[in-house]
């Protein structure tokens, strides 16, 4: 027997509709087993979809499951924001006292903190702690070769998780970003090796209305390169404050993202004196409707 559920498409890190990055939301998803949820994201071809849940931990105010093409996530940056932007939309969900929401995921809990600006809702989210290992010399070598560019020799690549696992590299600038053509079915065969979910790469901008140019590939998980990335620019930020990038005092950055696949996603991260992430921008519905499955 067919069950119709709310269903929204919301596009995160923009306030213009069809130039951030979008995550399919699926409403009420208590009854879907796992292999539904895995084949309706597939089925969305989206970089990721979501599902919310009633919590089952103490303090959460939605539960939520994250969903590549092909295989499922314990957090994701942008998922994270849509899929928040959604239930307070459909009145799921309503934001405490000072404008919080709390998100259980895979990770655990992820605090959302909502704000009306603008005109808009701006949303962020505190990256769960980053662990940042060093990329090899050898792997390094590889990574060039797959880029078709040298790395920026004043900083050592890393390793980064936050629940996804990206390689972060720090390019020459913003201009070496945005030329990559990255040989991806050799990038998908040095995911699957090193166990990481994807890429992600940055370089400095001069004299635009942004800080740095963020790009994501994940092509090992059926993504060539994801429009908008929020674990991404987390992994960056947190990247940057562990190679002293960063002042020590804590910073406030924009970072753009997109542009090579047609989009102009804009990030603002904060990272505290701490060292403690949070990613944020706006989010736009585009679509919205009923599943029935």
């Amino acid at each position: 027997m067919k069950r119709t559920r709310g269903y929204k498409v919301v596009d995160v890190f923009t306030r213009r509709p069809l130039l951030g990055n979008p995550v399919a939301v699926v409403l009420d998803a208590q009854d879907l087993t796992t292999d539904q949820m895995q084949a309706i994201a597939n089925w969305t071809n989206l970089s990721e979809t979501t599902f919310v849940l009633p919590p089952t931990a103490a303090g959460a105010d939605y539960r939520l499951r994250i969903f590549t093409p092909r295989s499922e996530l314990p957090f994701a940056g942008h998922p994270t924001l849509g899929s928040a932007h959604a239930v307070l939309e459909s009145g799921r969900v309503t934001a405490r006292q000072g404008g919080r929401l709390i998100q259980e995921c895979g990770m655990g809990l992820v605090e959302v903190t909502v704000e009306e600006r603008d005109g808009g809702r701006q949303l962020a989210f505190s990256l769960p702690t980053a662990t940042i290992n060093p990329l090899t010399a050898a792997d390094t070598e590889v990574l060039e070769t797959i880029l078709g560019c040298k790395l920026d020799a004043r900083t050592a690549p890393g390793v980064v998780t936050v629940g996804p696992i990206w390689v972060v590299a720090r390019l020459r600038d913003a201009a070496t970003v945005l030329g990559l053509h990255p040989d991806l079915a050799r990038l998908a065969e040095f995911e699957r090796r090193l166990g990481v979910t994807g890429l992600t790469v940055f370089g400095a901008h001069q004299h635009e209305d942004a800080d740095i140019e963020v790009r994501t590939f994940a092509p090992s998980c059926g993504v060539n390169e994801d429009p908008v990335c929020g674990s991404g620019n987390g992994s960056v930020a947190a990247f940057q404050w562990a190679r002293g990038l960063l002042p020590p005092a804590g910073s406030s950055y924009q970072a753009t993202q997109g542009r090579q696949v047609g989009r102009d996603g804009r990030v603002e991260v904060h990272v505290g004196a701490d060292g403690q992430v949070r990613v944020g921008g706006a989010c736009i519905t585009c679509l919205e409707g009923s599943l029935s499955l």
